[in-house]
């Protein structure tokens, strides 16, 4: 695993622009990052990245069937009575999943080990499964990287197939897209899924989370007063559930994407489960739930996370009791998990952190962001990558 230099393509901001790539810098600061890019070898990425994500994949699943049929454990994962019964429905039924993201820190050398599981609501799709792909074509072509270099990367693919595959399981050819309106990033990754799922033969209306109507008889409606059989959301689950009309979205006849039983996939609950239930794991940290607080050898280093957390919010390292490094945020009420800590591999200034994405249960590509700091957040660098060798 190395990190190399590179020239950025000219005139690449006006290319995004042309392509809807409007995120590329934020706050004034660059999102989307050319000047460097990642190389791996063929057997890294097989051995390292994409078997371990099969493989962690498959044990989340296996944590997901235990959770959803214990209330016990629903409650540990914050879920709310009232929706117990929905979640283990929409498990039990197969309620078909999109896509997922497993965060892991890998150096190259030793195994890569997960961090989370982004199961619900994971961005940065469009920059990984199109934009560092048409890099990579661009500088083959343009010859500052070697024609036989590759990219782990069949998302867009893979995601055409699943749409289509979900249009035939929800029997509906209408699906719409969804998210809130305050994210130049979120409608950025549904504009990038409504055009795969056009790909895939679908219509693709799109309308914002907060323009949803709903009917005396519990049925969702879009702003033309025509009825969200299926809906793509790119809008967190426990957000939803915590709503006005939570209960109505858990129980309607809308088939949602994704499904109400990755809010347990997506859960920082499930961490502590998944160590417990395959303790010494090469891939898997060692993590508990706060009301096992007991079992976390004071005198380490912990990383403190919300059990909702997302985009690197809230976060807490804790070395030998005292805070090195924190992240503000809007979570942590809702109960909180310690994961050993485990130092992101660093390259110069930069602190690196993979992303290994999941269509449905096969992976399918992989991304990657870099900070300064040593919590990776919303606004950390996208860096491209290559296979070589």
């Amino acid at each position: 695993m190395l990190r190399r230099d590179i020239a950025p393509r000219q005139h690449w901001q006006a290319l995004a622009q042309e392509y809807g790539f409007n995120f590329h810098t934020i706050n004034g600061e660059p999102y989307w990052d050319e000047s460097a890019y990642y190389q791996f070898t063929l057997e890294q990425v097989e051995r390292d990245i994409e078997d371990p994500t099969q493989e962690l994949h498959e044990m989340c699943l296996h944590v997901v069937d235990e959770v959803v049929q214990s209330p016990a454990l629903l409650t540990d994962f914050c879920i709310p009575e009232a929706f117990h019964e929905a979640v283990h429905d929409a498990w039990l039924q197969r309620h078909p999943s999109l896509y997922s993201r497993l965060d892991l820190v890998y150096d190259g050398k030793g195994p890569a080990k997960l961090l989370e599981n982004n199961a619900d609501t994971p961005t940065s799709l469009y920059e990984s499964g199109f934009w560092q792909w048409l890099w990579l074509e661009q500088c083959v072509d343009g010859g500052t990287l070697p024609q036989s270099a590759d990219q782990f990367n069949s998302l867009q693919e893979k995601l055409i197939m699943r749409f289509r595959d979900i249009a035939n399981i929800h029997q509906q050819k209408v699906m719409h897209f969804s998210c809130a309106q305050d994210s130049a990033e979120d409608r950025g990754t549904v504009q990038y899924l409504q055009d795969c799922a056009a790909q895939a033969g679908l219509e693709t209306p799109f309308i914002f989370i907060d323009d949803i109507g709903v009917t005396e008889t519990h049925r969702f409606l879009d702003l033309d007063d025509l009825p969200i059989h299926s809906a793509f959301k790119l809008y967190p689950w426990e957000f939803m559930l915590s709503e006005e009309f939570g209960e109505i979205a858990a129980y309607s006849s809308t088939k949602w994407v994704e499904p109400l039983w990755k809010s347990v996939l997506s859960n920082k609950a499930l961490m502590p489960l998944l160590w417990s239930r395959f303790t010494g794991h090469p891939n898997l940290l060692p993590s508990f739930l706060h009301k096992d607080l007991d079992k976390v050898d004071k005198s380490g280093k912990w990383v403190k996370k919300p059990i909702f957390s997302r985009e690197g919010a809230n976060i807490m390292i804790i070395d030998n009791n005292e805070v090195v490094a924190q992240t503000g945020g809007q979570y942590g009420d809702e109960g909180v998990i310690f994961q050993q800590f485990h130092a992101l591999p660093k390259f110069g200034d930069n602190y690196t952190l993979i992303g290994s994405w999941l269509v449905n249960d096969m992976p399918a590509g992989m991304s990657i962001r870099e900070d300064n700091s040593l919590i990776t957040q919303d606004s950390s660098r996208f860096v491209p990558h290559i296979i070589l060798g």
